[in-house]
């Protein structure tokens, strides 16, 4: 939740919730044996509106079956586990104890209609079932409700009932809500920013593992938020985080150890969290691994491998990549060099607002590499550079306009 891009615990993550929620299920087959389901009317219920059981309900072998035991088997046939993997065999017998006030059955088919497994689609119907888990305490569905308020998906956008079950499941022990409650202090969004508040759930949820948790602390101490700056503490918790599979987190780990903050200089080991964050897709890493390879930092120098990561990293918008790697195009040797992929990826960056990027742009219209030369091209590239900041460009524009006078 750092952004809605890094975190997202929002519900296409519940399947994990739910797994995490799940009490130990007894031998599924047992189970269904002694309670003699093949006599069970599975037609019992009108599933998508009743909430009472009917008549012939209430008299069938059904009632042999305590709603904590119909969860369990809606479990077995969720995952497949003893059975034939069904969700629509798992919604019925998720619903039969949702509506004996079974606070998981509850959850468990507010998530299936949030999702449209086995049942249709109905935010409504999802919100509903949820709301009750949650008011029966259910901390997995608090914290489900409070993404569905958060993200407004299904509901408009309520940061303060957000919070409210947030806190719910937080004060349980919950640690993805201990970890979205501190995020939303930690920012001030729809509360108001308590850092102080927000370390002391930060770290709930963090001592519990919570990776997001982890890697958040690390950049409140880095970045001075509500605490004072400590490099070394900063270190430690994105090495937790990092250690858990965290790519933001190896990112900054290699960093640090490249720099040497908070920690001994070590290249081996800022060159292996690189590879390991960029191989998840960090565009950050995948640039600075590039940048390694390019300059020849802690790595034989090796244009080729440069390249590669440089254009894993373009292809995620990664502005300083983009540019490097039309430096790399440019200057390289001669089975590296293309001025044509040079400006393509100048432009990428350029277009994106970088000065630098815009300087070049401005230099390839002006000399025709890579590009047809057009003298008016490379002033409006030159100007936009300029405006930026950028005083090679303004310089370029004093000598072209003499050259070449209205």
């Amino acid at each position: 939740m750092e952004n809605k891009i890094t975190r997202n615990f929002a519900l296409s993550l519940l399947s994990t919730v739910m797994l995490m929620a799940t009490p130990v299920l007894a031998s599924t087959a047992t189970t269904l044996t002694h309670l003699g389901s093949q006599t069970i009317n599975l037609s019992c219920f009108d599933w998508q509106q009743d909430e009472q059981l009917s008549y012939d309900c209430k008299t069938s072998v059904f009632d042999a079956a305590s709603p904590a035991d119909q969860s369990k088997i809606g479990d077995s046939f969720y995952y497949g586990e003893g059975v034939s993997q069904s969700y629509s065999e798992a919604a019925k017998w998720y619903r039969k104890a949702a509506v004996q006030g079974n606070a998981y059955g509850q959850f468990s088919i507010g998530y299936m209609y949030s999702k449209g497994e086995g049942i249709p689609h109905d935010t409504w119907l999802a919100l509903k079932w949820l709301s009750k888990a949650a008011d029966n305490k259910l901390a997995a569905a608090q914290y489900a409700l409070a993404d569905m308020y958060y993200y407004g998906d299904g509901v408009a956008i309520d940061y303060s009932l957000a919070s409210k079950w947030y806190k719910e499941a937080a004060e349980q022990g919950y640690r993805y809500a201990q970890y979205s409650l501190g995020f939303m202090y930690k920012k001030g969004i729809g509360i108001e920013l308590d850092y102080d508040k927000a370390m002391v759930w930060l770290l709930k949820a963090a001592e519990q593992g919570h990776p997001e948790a982890q890697a958040s602390i690390a950049y409140m101490y880095m970045n001075g938020d509500g605490v004072a700056r400590d490099a070394k503490k900063s270190f430690g918790w994105f090495y937790k985080a990092a250690m858990q599979g965290h790519a933001g987190a190896q990112n900054n780990l290699a960093f640090m150890y490249r720099r040497g903050a908070g920690v001994e200089p070590d290249m081996q080991r800022s060159i292996m969290w690189y590879k390991n964050s960029a191989r998840q897709g960090n565009a950050k890493a995948q640039a600075s691994l590039g940048y390694m390879f390019h300059k020849g930092i802690g790595v034989a120098q090796n244009y080729a491998k440069a390249v590669q990561w440089y254009r894993l990293a373009s292809q995620q918008g990664e502005v300083s990549a983009q540019f490097n790697l039309g430096l790399v195009y440019m200057q390289a040797d001669d089975n590296i060099r293309d001025l044509n992929k040079a400006a393509e990826s100048f432009m990428a960056a350029a277009n994106q607002g970088d000065a630098e990027a815009q300087y070049y742009v401005g230099t390839l219209y002006r000399n025709g590499w890579g590009v047809a030369r057009n003298i008016e091209k490379a002033l409006e590239w030159f100007r936009m550079a300029g405006e930026s900041g950028n005083t090679k460009a303004k310089h370029e524009i004093d000598l072209l306009v003499a050259a070449h006078p209205a």
